[in-house]
């Protein structure tokens, strides 16, 4: 797969297995600047991360896609001397296909910061459009920090609307959080039991009212 712009020499191809690093440079800096390292705690180690780019690589449910300046080999089919500028990983949401509307989901949306502005983000998302008319998709959705202005102007100029804001933590600190809760339930003080007093007091009451409809 691989695509150009009318107006750049910016092109995007399929990722291969030799991009991992590439591939690994561009998230860190899409982490970066989405103030990831604010919410994710830990690295994957270098073995992970590249069994987990293998996997993408393999799943029809995803694609992984770069853009690229061509090189001076690109006319002959080579990669050599290409630049990566930027990175966007496509996949199917299994929700949609649950409802029976499938959409094309864009995460790790991101262009290298010294190549903007030279038609790489329309680029990647005119992969993302034929990878959603391939699959049958209706609807592309792209997932962006509430932190990432640039990143959301770029997207409201694309036609993109907002829709619904997700959220992130760690299993850690959600355990915790639900152990807090289980105790703070428990210990919640059960409802008061009606003293006697209250309880002759409540059935006098009740047999003024019946002497009062008897009387009427």
């Amino acid at each position: 797969m691989s695509g150009t712009g009318s107006r750049s020499r910016v092109m995007t191809r399929t990722a291969r297995a030799a991009d991992l690093p590439v591939v690994l440079a561009l998230v860190r800096q899409h982490r970066a600047e989405a103030h990831a390292e604010d919410v994710l705690t830990g690295h994957a180690p270098p073995a992970a991360a590249a069994a987990g780019f293998r996997r993408l690589l393999g799943d029809p449910g995803h694609r992984v896609v770069l853009a690229v300046l061509p090189g001076p080999n690109a006319a002959a089919g080579g990669a050599g001397g290409e630049v990566p500028v930027g990175l966007a990983v496509l996949g199917l949401d299994p929700l949609s296909l649950v409802l029976g509307a499938p959409q094309v989901t864009v995460d790790t949306f991101v262009v290298h910061r010294d190549h903007r502005r030279q038609g790489a983000g329309a680029c990647l998302l005119r992969a993302a459009a034929a990878y959603a008319q391939e699959t049958g998709a209706t609807h592309v959705v792209a997932a962006v920090g509430g932190q990432e202005a640039e990143r959301q102007r770029f997207f409201a100029r694309m036609g993109f609307a907002p829709l619904t804001t997700r959220r992130i933590v760690a299993l850690d600190s959600l355990t915790r959080s639900l152990a807090a809760w289980q105790r703070s339930w428990r210990m919640a003080p059960a409802p008061r039991r009606p003293t006697a007093v209250a309880r002759r007091r409540s059935l006098a009451q009740s047999f003024a009212a019946l002497g009062t409809a008897a009387e009427g």
